[in-house]
């Protein structure tokens, strides 16, 4: 059984496998428990390899971004490193209005990200 409310969870080898599950991240609510649930999730790895998976989500907010932002430097800063999959196309045009394309690592689905980390 999940042990979580916002995310699922799995791990190949050393990389974390984390699937959003509300279709719309949008209040603060929401943001908090994934900021919490993904903390837990990582526990006390200073940078783990980490896939998100957005297959699930239809819209996020801004704050969302931020979230990422910062999720990303305290991976980085860990030695870890973050890639995303399975974002949607008009959520990606936010990532590339903002420039956030160029930070993150994104690919169409779980298994080219997943294979992203051998190459």
């Amino acid at each position: 059984m999940d042990q979580y409310r916002r995310i699922q969870t799995a791990k190949k080898g050393d990389i974390h496998i984390v699937l959003f599950k509300d279709k719309k991240i949008l209040d603060d609510t929401v943001l908090d428990e994934i900021k919490t649930e993904i903390n837990r999730l990582m526990g006390n790895t200073a940078g783990p390899d980490m896939l998100l998976d957005f297959s699930n989500v239809e819209f996020m907010s801004s704050a969302m971004l931020g979230l990422l932002g910062q999720l990303h430097r305290k991976i980085s800063a860990g030695k870890g490193r973050l890639k995303m999959c399975g974002i949607r196309p008009e959520i990606f045009q936010v990532f590339k209005l903002t420039n956030l394309d160029k930070l993150f690592k994104i690919y169409a689905d779980a298994p080219a990200g997943l294979a992203a980390f051998e190459a």
